[in-house]
């Protein structure tokens, strides 16, 4: 940069190149000698100016030698770096810098002969240039003026009348230009639009780029901190399981060092009586040893010799000392290990950010950060039945059927969702129904019931399908209708049954999921509702019909029947003819 400021300092505004013998005029500005004196022998009146300044001079100045600029040009023609040689076209009428060259004149000319060329549309006036041969025809010499539009060729006049072009499609420079400028700027439009198109496209791909790299480091963070809880988790489980072996010791052995006291004593009132028996064994006199066994030992005799034997027996199973409980060990180990994998199964699912979670609504969001249960066994549900006087193989239709009075309220469907024009089936749909906002509408694909419940018992049937999610259930009014609270389940106001990809039933409430342990056998499925009794019963419609859950809890508010549906889901309110 600094090489080319000094190039620009030392050049020469005449002939535009370094300086050659420099000279400084009286008003400080400096120019070649043989170009100052060129150009005031061109000037007329006699008198002498200065080309940059316009000062004027009588007389011809004298022209001082500039030293210091003589050595600098001299060093910098010496470098390593030439200066580009800019070629000067000067004015055909005179020395000054030529302003434009005139293609019909076949002239370049300066400003001042410039007003006095001729106006007329034939002289086509350019940049100056001296490159006039390729304006020319090779065969003819003349100036090419005309376009012959079969052979895509710049032509003369004589190629025109007598020449191979004679009676060909022929228009003049300007015409065939015209025409193509106007094909140019249909191409310059279009590849303007692809530009633009791939300029939005290359946008695009940023935004994503940055989208992946704010998304890394969610899931950094994410894994990161997870890893870190699972370890503490694992530690807390070493420990608490450590502490219940060390306890288990402990207890075992208090039991031992109590046994090994016991039989001490026992011991010891075993040999005294063996040296009592020992000592009547040894003596000789008859008379003795039966008078010995009367008042030495009076409290023994054979009967305590067989009860003794009964009570050895019985001792063993005294003094049976258990061994460590390795059962408690190892469900302690295996409730503790069941209860990290319950917490990751709410923790794992990465994919549904928050921000992105109405946007694109995916199947691992019908079962967000809840808390998974353990499985309830089928035959805790049998005092259940008993209580509604339901047996699994008994008609439930004999309660009272509401399939018919069961609508969907389109006004509470969120935009994923697609309702029958009869308000009885509800679809997943990938277009956004683009409804009208309403407070009652949810951004989660779901609906609720037009019709609602606050005494009595109802019963209805509903068909669902064999892939997708799905949601069937209960809700108050006043469940929430955007974010996460207001799915189904997630909250304090709502209960639902629900299917999920791994093709398995879960009951939903206030974030807590209760995995049951039926394997879908079914598309169709009963709900009952003992509004008073406060129960909500979900069922299967199999051969034969069975029970999956029952939920008591006190109702509050008025219960609607609720339904979600994730991709590829739907549910279809039955009707009683089919």
């Amino acid at each position: 940069m600094a090489s080319a400021d000094l190039r620009d300092e030392l050049t020469c505004t005449i002939c535009t190149d370094i300086y050659t013998d420099p000279v400084t005029l009286p008003c400080g500005h400096n120019y070649c000698q043989h170009c100052i004196k060129r150009t005031w022998d061109c000037q007329e009146d006699g008198e002498s100016s200065c080309p940059e300044c316009r000062r004027r001079y009588r007389t011809k100045p004298e022209l001082k030698r500039n030293l210091t600029l003589c050595n600098l040009a001299e060093s910098v023609k010496d470098s390593s770096e030439p200066l580009p040689k800019i070629v000067l076209i000067s004015c055909d009428y005179c020395d000054s810098p030529a302003a434009k060259t005139c293609l019909h004149c076949e002239a370049s000319l300066c400003d001042k002969h410039l007003k006095k060329h001729s106006k007329s549309p034939e002289h086509i006036l350019v940049e100056p240039t001296t490159s006039l041969e390729n304006r020319r025809c090779s065969n003819h010499k003349e100036i090419l003026k005309f376009y012959c539009r079969e052979d895509a060729a710049c032509i003369c006049v004589i190629c025109r009348l007598d020449g191979e072009h004679r009676g060909h499609q022929v228009e003049t420079l300007n015409e065939a230009s015209e025409k193509k400028k106007e094909t140019l700027r249909i191409i310059l439009e279009k590849l303007i639009l692809d530009r633009e198109k791939t300029e939005k496209r290359v946008q695009s791909l940023q935004e994503f780029g940055r989208e992946v790299q704010e998304k890394t480091t969610w899931v950094t963070e994410q894994v990161t901190a997870l890893i870190m809880d699972i370890r503490e988790q694992l530690e807390a489980l070493e420990e608490r399981v450590l502490s219940e072996i060390s306890r288990q010791e402990e207890q075992v052995s208090l039991r031992v060092s109590d046994q090994i006291r016991q039989l001490e004593i026992k011991k010891e009132e075993l040999s005294r009586k063996m040296g009592d028996i020992e000592e009547l064994c040894n003596m000789m006199d008859p008379l003795t040893v039966l008078q010995g066994q009367e008042s030495t030992i009076p409290h023994f005799s054979y009967a305590e010799v067989e009860a003794t034997n009964n009570r050895v027996s019985h001792d063993k199973k005294i003094h049976e000392i258990s061994d460590l409980d390795l059962d408690l060990i190892s469900m302690t180990l295996h409730s503790g290990l069941a209860g990290i994998v319950t917490d990751l199964k709410g923790q794992m699912d990465l994919s549904g950010s928050p921000r992105m979670f109405l946007e694109v609504i995916q199947s691992s969001d019908m079962f967000p950060d809840i808390i998974i249960l353990p499985e309830i066994r089928e035959d805790e549900f049998t005092n259940s039945m008993i209580l509604l006087g339901i047996n699994k193989g008994s008609n439930i239709t004999r309660i009272e059927n509401d399939t018919s009075t069961i609508c969907l309220d389109v006004h509470t469907a969120g935009n994923n969702v697609f309702v029958s024009d009869d308000l009885k089936d509800l679809y997943w749909s990938e277009i956004n129904q683009s409804r009208l906002e309403r407070p009652e509408r949810f951004e989660v694909p779901q609906v609720l019931s037009s019709r609602s419940f606050s005494s009595g018992q109802h019963y209805w049937e509903v068909e669902v399908s064999d892939s997708g999610e799905w949601i069937v259930g209960m809700a108050y009014p006043s469940i929430a209708r955007s974010g996460y609270q207001s799915w189904i389940g997630h909250n304090i106001k709502s209960w639902g049954l629900l299917r999920c990809s791994d093709n398995r039933y879960y009951v939903r409430h206030d974030m807590r999921a209760i995995s049951l342990p039926h394997v879908p056998s079914s598309q169709r499925l009963g709900i009952y509702v003992d509004y008073g009794a406060g129960q909500l019963v979900f069922y299967e419609l199999s051969e034969p019909k069975r029970q999956l859950h029952m939920i008591k809890t006190p109702f509050t508010e008025p219960l609607h029947a609720a339904f979600s549906v994730g991709r590829r889901g739907w549910v279809k309110i039955r009707s009683h003819d089919n």
